[in-house]
């Protein structure tokens, strides 16, 4: 018999119950097809706001997945061993529709995503971003970094949440002795990305495939670092994995820095696209410089990204070719 007060999943009798919040977007579902993949029990939570049913529905089927549609400014009782904490909408385009909401979610989703944790003593990931550093003056970036963030701008709302995010859980940690990892992600791209989600990569492959002019925002000199998503899981899953003592805040990101304009060229020569390139004022806030510098990283994780930027575009794009093939037969048959 098992005594009551040992519990014997944290003992590695069972496989590990995992929440992931957010587990229907973009990052979330390639997350969870990792965890059950490890022969973890996962429980993606989402409310659906910018995630999707489909991208998760290759999942439904495993007998160790859950579903459910939950919003994390509200609490949540489950029993679990570890958390990510990926729920909030990433992009400008979604973020800004109702920037209460998005404050909202980093805050309150963050306390309650810790109290959870605390609660059932599971161990925690933050899933935060490179928006903690604003238009750096710094280049590249490195974690010890405090940022350039205008804090009542129109990105305000996504930046700052997720600096709040990040004090909450290192607060947590400090007063609870909470086991945390803090990740500050940077662009990540890859199949699954929303089609209508104002990112530069999806929209430069979409407008590309219907062959409509790519916008780039600015002259295009500005520049960005590219990661693919199955490399950015896996520094996810390594950070998790580390000792107590590792808390991050740790860059995951791509060093391999490019200009959008490249971006956009790029896209271009490899879709065969007849686009043609025209350019719109910059947004307000628009970082000019986004790039990670990943030595902690690769001292800490043993982990740096694997794929290049043109071949992670080239599985990018097949995704969004397939994605408008699925659609357009779909609506054939209606």
């Amino acid at each position: 018999m098992v005594k009551r007060n040992i519990n014997t999943r944290r003992l590695g009798a069972f496989p590990r119950r995992v929440l992931v919040t957010g587990g229907a977007g973009f990052l979330g579902s390639h997350l969870c097809e990792r965890l059950l993949q490890a022969g973890n029990d996962v429980l993606c939570a989402d409310n659906l706001f910018t995630g999707a049913r489909r991208n998760i529905k290759h999942l439904l089927d495993f007998h160790n997945f859950e579903f459910l549609r939950h919003d994390v400014t509200f609490p949540l009782y489950v029993e679990v061993d570890e958390i990510y904490n990926l729920a909030c909408p990433a992009s400008p385009i979604h973020y800004q529709h109702d920037p209460v909401q998005t404050t909202k979610t980093s805050v309150h989703g963050a306390i309650n995503m810790l109290g959870l944790a605390k609660r059932v003593g599971a161990k925690i990931l933050q899933a935060s971003t490179s928006e903690v550093y604003g238009d750096p003056h710094q280049h590249p970036q490195r974690e010890e970094y405090w940022g350039n963030v205008n804090p009542i701008g129109i990105r305000s709302c996504y930046d700052e949440g997720k600096r709040c995010a990040e004090t909450l859980f290192f607060d947590y940690h400090r007063q609870h002795n909470l086991p945390i990892k803090v990740a500050r992600i940077f662009n990540t791209f890859g199949p699954r990305m929303h089609p209508n989600d104002g990112r530069v990569v999806s929209n430069f492959i979409v407008q590309a495939l219907h062959n409509e002019p790519i916008t780039i925002y600015g002259d295009g000199s500005q520049t960005r670092s590219f990661c693919y998503v199955d490399d950015l899981i896996e520094g996810l899953v390594r950070l998790m994995n580390t000792e107590p003592a590792v808390t991050g805040p740790i860059n995951i990101g791509n060093p391999a820095e490019f200009t959008i304009r490249t971006l956009a060229e790029m896209v271009v020569e490899l879709t065969g696209s007849s686009s043609a390139i025209c350019y719109l004022p910059l947004p307000g806030d628009d970082p000019k410089q986004r790039c990670p510098d990943i030595a902690k990283a690769r001292a800490l994780l043993g982990w740096e990204p694997k794929l290049a930027l043109r071949e992670g575009l080239s599985l990018t794009i097949a995704y969004f070719e397939q994605f408008f093939r699925s659609a357009a037969s779909a609506g054939a048959c209606e």
